[in-house]
C-alpha cells in the first residue's frame, strides 16, 4: 500500500525488489509447501493468492475512504453550524438526530454516521481552521490584486462593545474581482476616528495588502468616518499620501446606507403612530397577543400580525401590510377592547394607509434586490435610477 512489492503468501513486504531478497524468503518459508504446485495448479494458485491480497486492501481502502468521508462531514456540518450563527453544541443534536435517522433509513451505515465526530470541541476546532484555511486563501489572492476598495461599518453589539466591520474587493490582472470579509475588530471604549483608524489599518497589515493599490473607501458617512479633520477617510489619505504623493482615494457614501437615509424622510408619522399603537398594544401584553391570534384563527388567518422595531426598518413594509390585510380584525378586537380605532373608519386614512403599504413594498424591493455579493456600483444607479423614474410614473398617475 506504500509501493514497495508485498508476498503473496505471507504478505510480508519486500524492501527491494530484486530474484534474491524475494527467493531467499520463498525457499526458506515456503518451498515446502508450494513446490508441489506446477503447470496450470501454479497458476491458479497464484491468481488465487493475488485475489486475496486485493481483497485485504480494498478493506483497508474501505476503511480508509469511510473515515476520509466522515471528516469530510464533520468539516461541512461545522461550516453549515458557522454560517448559520449557530453554538458549536448544536453539533452533537445534529449527530443525535442523524443517528436516529440512519438507524430507520439505512441501519447498516449506522456505524458510518456514528463515526462523524461533531462534539462541542471538535466543532470549535473545525470552525477554526476553515477560518485559517480561508484567510490564508484571502492572503494569497491579495498579493495578486493590482487595485482593491475598503468597506467598513462600525456598530454596537449586543455587549456594548463596538464592531468593527471591514470587508475588501480586488480585481488582479485578469479581472478577476474578489470580494470577501476580512475581520471583525471589537473597538472597546472610544470610537473616535483615529480608534477606528488603527482597527482598520491592523487588519488589512495582517492580511499584508499593498497600501499603494487602494483606490477607494465606503463608509456609512458618520463624521468619525468621513469628518472633516479626525475622521477614518483623512487619516487614510494621509497614510497613502506619505507612501506616494500622488496617490488619490475616493473616499465614498455607503449607496444603500444613503437611499436607508433618504426612504427615512418619507412622512409617515400620521399612518406609523397608528400603527405601532397598535401593534405594540397587542403585543405588549400575553393575554392580549393570545387573544387576537384566537379571533385570527376564528376568522381562519394563517398569518399573524408581526412585531416592528425601527432598527428593523425593511419590516415597515411588511408590518404595514399585514395591518391593512388585518384591519378589520384589527377594528373588532380594538373595539373589544375599548380602544376604538376611528382611523380605520376614516376613508381618507385608510388611504393613507393603503398607499404607504404600496410604496414601502417597493422601497423594500428596491433595498434587497441592492444586497448581497459580487454587484457592481453600475448595478446599485441603475437600481436607484429605476426607482426614481417609477416614482415619476406613479405621480403623473396619481
Amino acid at each position: 500500500m506504500n509501493g514497495k512489492p508485498t508476498c503473496l503468501i505471507c504478505n510480508q513486504q519486500v524492501a527491494v525488489a530484486k530474484e534474491y531478497n524475494v527467493q531467499r524468503p520463498y525457499e526458506t518459508n515456503h518451498a515446502m509447501k508450494y513446490n508441489k504446485y506446477s503447470g496450470k495448479l501454479r497458476e491458479d494458485k497464484v491468481k488465487e493468492l493475488e485475489q486475496s491480497l486485493k481483497k485485504q486492501r480494498s478493506i483497508f481502502k474501505s476503511f480508509h475512504q469511510v473515515s476520509d468521508a466522515a471528516v469530510k462531514a464533520s468539516y461541512r456540518i461545522a461550516h453549515e453550524i458557522a454560517v448559520s450563527s449557530k453554538p458549536f453544541s448544536e453539533g452533537n443534536y445534529i449527530k443525535k438526530y442523524t443517528l436516529m435517522a440512519s438507524e430507520d433509513i439505512c441501519p447498516e451505515k449506522r456505524q458510518a454516521f456514528a463515526n462523524i465526530s461533531l462534539s462541542r470541541n471538535t466543532v470549535a476546532e473545525r470552525i477554526g481552521e476553515l477560518s485559517e484555511n480561508i484567510n490564508s486563501q484571502l492572503k494569497d489572492k491579495v498579493k495578486s490584486f493590482t487595485a482593491f476598495s475598503v468597506t467598513i461599518d462600525e456598530s454596537t453589539d449586543v455587549s456594548d462593545v463596538a464592531q468593527l466591520a471591514v470587508f475588501i474587493r480586488g480585481v488582479d490582472e485578469n479581472m478577476q474581482v474578489t470580494e470577501e470579509f476580512v475581520k471583525l475588530v471589537p473597538v472597546k471604549g472610544t470610537t473616535t476616528g483615529e480608534d477606528i483608524f488603527v482597527g482598520l489599518v491592523g487588519a488589512l497589515d495582517k492580511l499584508g495588502v499593498d497600501w499603494a493599490q487602494t483606490v477607494s473607501l465606503a463608509t456609512d458617512g458618520a463624521p468619525q468616518m468621513m469628518g472633516r479633520k479626525a475622521d477614518v477617510a483623512t487619516k487614510l489619505k494621509e497614510k497613502l499620501r506619505a507612501v506616494n504623493p500622488n496617490h488619490q482615494i475616493y473616499n465614498v457614501h455607503c449607496i444603500i446606507h444613503k437611499e436607508v437615509l433618504c426612504s427615512k424622510t418619507l412622512k409617515m408619522d400620521k399612518v406609523m403612530d397608528v400603527v405601532i399603537k397598535t401593534v405594540n398594544f397587542i403585543h405588549a401584553q400575553g393575554l392580549n397577543h393570545r387573544q387576537f391570534n384566537c379571533l385570527l384563527e376564528e376568522n381562519e388567518n394563517t398569518h399573524g400580525l408581526p412585531y416592528h422595531t425601527d432598527v428593523r426598518w425593511l419590516r415597515r413594509g411588511v408590518v404595514l401590510k399585514r395591518f391593512y390585510e388585518l384591519r378589520s380584525e384589527i377594528q373588532m378586537f380594538m373595539e373589544q377592547k375599548g380602544r376604538d380605532l376611528h382611523e380605520l373608519k376614516d376613508n381618507e386614512w385608510v388611504q393613507d394607509l393603503t398607499f404607504m403599504v404600496d410604496i414601502t413594498e417597493h422601497l423594500y424591493y428596491v433595498n434587497t434586490k441592492m444586497q448581497g455579493r459580487n454587484k457592481l456600483v453600475t448595478e446599485f444607479y441603475d437600481c436607484i435610477r429605476a426607482f426614481e423614474m417609477k416614482l415619476q410614473l406613479f405621480e403623473r398617475q396619481l
